[in-house]
């Protein structure tokens, strides 16, 4: 059975609304990064990064997951384990559109990390409030996400996955920021086939085997097919 691992990034989460991380003005939904995903941001001004993420995570609310979504989970359903789908997003579109295997290397939005404690709650509400741990009872709590300056989750696993695959897809990603993306040439010089689906050419630095440009709701479920017409 072949063996895949697919990065996914903040382009197929744009077609069901949610903003990508940086605009073309530099901003993350009107804020410049440095105020509110770095771990100084939030030790000068927690009020305003709880604030930030909140909105983040109520606005979820209002987004579903898109064809790209529901075709990985599809896939994943026909090859089971052996398909690692490892995000860079935080939002929990995949796991709405019903895939199970999954590394959310940068955190999650709905999750709570204690700084008190260090543990990692399911979390819907508001965090700016300051609501007390619901494993140790201080009010500690920030975003289970990882900020610039912070390592992201699960990397040894991610690492291995690479290593081991047969197929390495990049869906809706730029390619720019490590260690996400040295990943295309670990697989490469694994003897991994590489596939990249995007909307535009990324940044990587070795070129993908196969390169697709197009929309990831249009291009996503074509590879899906593919993918389970030679029996992957």
């Amino acid at each position: 059975m072949t063996r895949l691992v697919v990065l996914t990034g903040a382009g197929i989460s744009a077609e069901s609304g949610v903003p990508t991380f940086r605009g073309p003005d530099g901003l993350w939904e009107g804020h410049r990064i440095e105020d509110v995903a770095t771990p100084e941001a939030f030790e000068r001004d927690p009020h305003t990064v709880l604030r930030f993420y909140d909105e983040r995570r109520r606005a979820l609310h209002g987004v579903e997951p898109n064809p790209a979504h529901t075709a990985l989970a599809r896939l994943e359903r026909a090859i089971g384990a052996d398909l690692l789908i490892v995000t860079q997003n935080v939002d929990d579109l995949h796991e709405r559109a019903g895939t199970r295997n999954l590394v959310h290397m940068h955190g999650e939005l709905r999750r709570a990390q204690c700084l008190s404690c260090g543990a990692r709650p399911a979390w819907d509400a508001d965090l700016a409030p300051r609501p007390a741990c619901p494993v140790c009872g201080e009010r500690m709590l920030r975003p289970d996400v990882v900020w610039f300056g912070e390592m992201p989750y699960e990397l040894d696993r991610i690492e291995q996955a690479v290593v081991a695959a047969d197929v390495f897809v990049s869906i809706g990603t730029s390619g720019a920021v490590y260690p996400a993306a040295g990943y295309v040439a670990l697989a490469a010089a694994f003897g991994a086939r590489t596939v990249e689906l995007n909307l535009e050419s990324s940044d990587a630095l070795i070129p993908f085997d196969d390169a697709r440009t197009g929309p990831a709701s249009t291009l996503v479920p074509a590879w899906v097919d593919e993918v389970m017409r030679a029996g992957a």
